[in-house]
């Protein structure tokens, strides 16, 4: 056969593909308008909980209006897939390819086979072209609120990461490289897994993400040597087992998120916040969060204040004989220290003498994709779902935090479980994603509508606290605010805010990495750089362009700021040598309870 007989051959091929493919890409998303037409009118929040459906209706009705813009986006894909064709077909001739544009890394397609095999390679690549443009497409959509592209944008992303070839056996080429590889029982362990996963009762799927029994707690995970000094019913206190013979004379409190359990900060000795800072001569003490049950669905973000930060500073003096301490708040946690402290700033409460904050909020103007899933329907929707039982299950939330990051904490489960038919891995840090905490009904509600729809916490008075209006800026005390450059869930120019609302000296420091290896960066791990501007001016952009890069863990940095703030070394203090008597060995009790 010529030459040209088999260029022409490839490329009907190739047009035939290409044509299909789109065809079936452009019938799903008219079936997908046509569905949002028609359920415009008859949403409730039974059928749409995320209020997902008013915005993808408004841009169907965008492009029935303007069919020009659909057809020039038509072109474009068009285009796109012919000239994908022509690299396939000069490669399938053994010809030299196309130019081809360098790729971002993609891990769902680290398989050798999505490159090296031309099948697999067009497949990807047909993918990429169409995912791209499907959310371009969307981005393109005029006339709408930032609210509701936001929400078209991630939504459409999110279909288009559902819709990924690496998510389908057939078009995977490491699942069916691995069900020959193990004559099938890849596929048969994928089945039992799936199995295991799925709930007969409901048909719900809750993927495995980590061995549920690869740790005990307080046995190879939140190992810290601690005692639990004080309870009530929101929380257990841990204070720490000191290591040094001298200590700071004020001790150093963390108010970590009720939204996970606080072990994040001490998951194994490599990696362990909490016992990095006892070796530098800190006295420890965390707050343990209690797993909320129906009993405790009534109490409120003020309950959290009282109960939380302010009994565990009368707590401390009793177990200490201290007086002055210094605190630190993780993410919602911070949100509810710098809350409390401008509450504490009002009735004239001095006992915090510096304060940091670890990926924490409080001004929510720019708190990034979470805001997708806060407007007032939502809200209202998630009322109702927790009446009945006085709060929000904890895979509720956890569900949340992993559609933020589909691609990472969903699909790549999905294909390790059940295409390749992998054990669950044992990994601290999923151990601790996966056990989740609930969220009591007054306290998330408040959260929500206050913090990320209104942004009252911003404000002058705009939250009262025990009848007492607040304002940040009444807070005067030093401050070290840590952010990082690909955090999602507290991005950094949010973070950034807080330095123009506190009247004292601010520290704002920029990690490497993101909400959780962001903070959680062991110095001995000598990973993830991080940034500091000394002059620290007050315009983010200004921050940037003169901030310093600096090797490694930003704990050092933040050490040398604490110790200026955290008195001269006294003896060493032992849990139970004070006022306060052991209640029992820590993690303790409260940290157990399952959801």
């Amino acid at each position: 056969m010529a030459v040209s007989d088999q260029e022409k051959i490839v490329k009907e091929h190739m047009e035939d593909m290409t044509k299909t493919f789109t065809d079936v890409w452009q019938k799903n998303a008219a079936m997908m308008t046509e569905l949002f037409n028609q359920s415009h009118q008859i949403l409730t929040k039974d059928i749409d909980p995320m209020n997902i459906g008013p915005a993808f209706s408004k841009a169907s009705k965008y492009f029935s209006n303007d069919p020009m813009k659909m057809m020039e986006a038509n072109y474009e894909l068009w285009k796109e897939h012919v000239a994908l064709m022509q690299e396939a077909s000069m490669d399938m001739m053994n010809k030299s390819p196309l130019p081809e544009a360098s790729q971002p890394y993609d891990r769902r397609f680290k398989h050798e086979d999505w490159a090296n095999n031309p099948m697999f390679d067009y497949i990807k690549k047909s993918y990429l072209i169409t995912s791209k443009w499907m959310v371009n497409t969307m981005t393109s959509v005029d006339g709408l609120s930032e609210s509701d592209k936001n929400k078209i944008v991630f939504y459409s992303q999110l279909l288009a990461d559902a819709f990924s070839p690496s998510n389908f056996f057939m078009t995977n080429p490491e699942a069916i490289r691995t069900m020959v590889e193990t004559n099938g029982e890849s596929v048969v362990k994928g089945m039992e897994n799936l199995q295991r996963d799925l709930d007969p009762q409901t048909s719900q799927l809750s993927i495995m993400m980590t061995d549920p029994d690869a740790f005990e707690l307080g046995k190879n995970i939140a190992t810290t040597p601690g005692k639990i000094v004080y309870q009530n019913a929101l929380l257990q206190l841990i204070q720490y087992e000191p290591t040094t013979a001298k200590v700071h004379e004020r001790p150093l409190v963390i108010a970590p998120p009720w939204i996970n359990k606080y072990y994040i900060l001490d998951l194994q000795p490599k990696n362990s916040f909490i016992a990095w800072a006892v070796a530098q001569g800190y006295t420890v003490f965390v707050i343990s969060w209690v797993n909320p049950d129906s009993e405790l669905g009534g109490k409120t973000f003020e309950d959290y204040m009282q109960e939380g930060i302010l009994e565990v500073l009368d707590a401390v003096e009793q177990a200490t004989g201290v007086k002055d301490v210094s605190m630190i708040g993780y993410c919602i946690g911070g949100t509810l220290l710098s809350a409390t402290l401008a509450y504490m700033a009002e009735i004239g409460d001095k006992r915090i003498k510096a304060a940091t904050f670890f990926a924490s909020q409080a001004d929510f103007s720019e708190a990034g994709d979470l805001k997708l899933f806060a407007d007032e329907v939502q809200v209202d929707n998630l009322e109702s779902a927790m009446e009945e039982k006085g709060y929000l299950e904890g895979k509720s939330m956890a569900s949340t935090f992993n559609m933020l990051r589909s691609n990472d904490l969903i699909w790549s489960f999905y294909v390790d479980n059940y295409l390749l038919g992998k054990d669950p891995l044992k990994f601290d840090l999923l151990y601790w994603n996966a056990d989740s905490t609930r969220m009591p009904r007054e306290t998330h509600l408040f959260y929500l509508r206050e913090m990320y729809i209104n942004n009252n916490l911003s404000k002058p008075g705009g939250i009262s606290l025990k009848g007492i209006p607040i304002d940040l800026s009444k807070i005067t005390i030093p401050i070290y605010l840590q952010a990082a450059k690909e955090d999602h869930i507290a991005p950094y120019p949010s973070v950034f805010k807080s330095t123009g609302f506190y009247s004292g000296p601010v520290r704002f420091m920029l990690a490497g990495s993101g909400h959780i290896a962001g903070v959680i960066n062991h110095p001995a791990a000598e990973k993830y750089n991080h940034w500091i501007n000394d002059d620290q001016p007050k315009d983010l952009d200004q921050w940037l362009e003169g901030a310093v890069e600096h090797k490694g863990s930003w704990w050092v940095d933040w050490d040398k700021w604490l110790s200026k703030h955290s008195g001269e070394k006294v003896a060493k203090r032992i849990p139970g040598a004070g006022k306060l008597k052991v209640l029992e060995d820590a993690p303790g009790s409260y940290v157990s309870v399952k959801s």
